[in-house]
């Protein structure tokens, strides 16, 4: 599998898991002992039962958000997401930090999201 592969399943994972708010689905996406910056300044979500627990705190309900994205850079160390979300009124600007380990699975992952005016 390429690194492109791999972040191109990964984020595919990520939207299935936003939109089902699974357990299952947003475990599967990290690492046990990864860390989740909801912010780049943020304290982060550790580790995986933690990371669910926090994103079922802070879920989006199916079909109240819409996502699109590119990659910005890939490599084997940090991968660059850029993306756009849309709630209704409210766009946004995202970017996303990732580092996969072998099998996939994050290890860290960093959101930056910027109202758009």
């Amino acid at each position: 599998m390429t690194d492109l592969e791999a972040v191109t399943g990964w984020v595919e994972g990520y939207l299935r898991a936003w939109g089902s708010n699974e357990p299952a689905e947003i475990g599967a996406l990290f690492a046990e002992d990864a860390a989740y910056y909801p912010a780049p300044y943020a304290e982060p979500w550790r580790g995986r039962d933690a990371i669910v627990a926090a994103w079922l705190e802070h879920r989006d309900a199916r079909g109240e958000w819409d996502f699109t994205w590119f990659p910005v850079t890939v490599s084997p160390e940090l991968s660059i997401v850029q993306g756009i979300t849309r709630y209704g009124d409210r766009t946004y600007s995202n970017l996303w930090l990732l580092r996969l380990d072998t099998v996939g699975q994050c290890r860290e992952f960093t959101e930056w999201w910027m109202e758009q005016p």
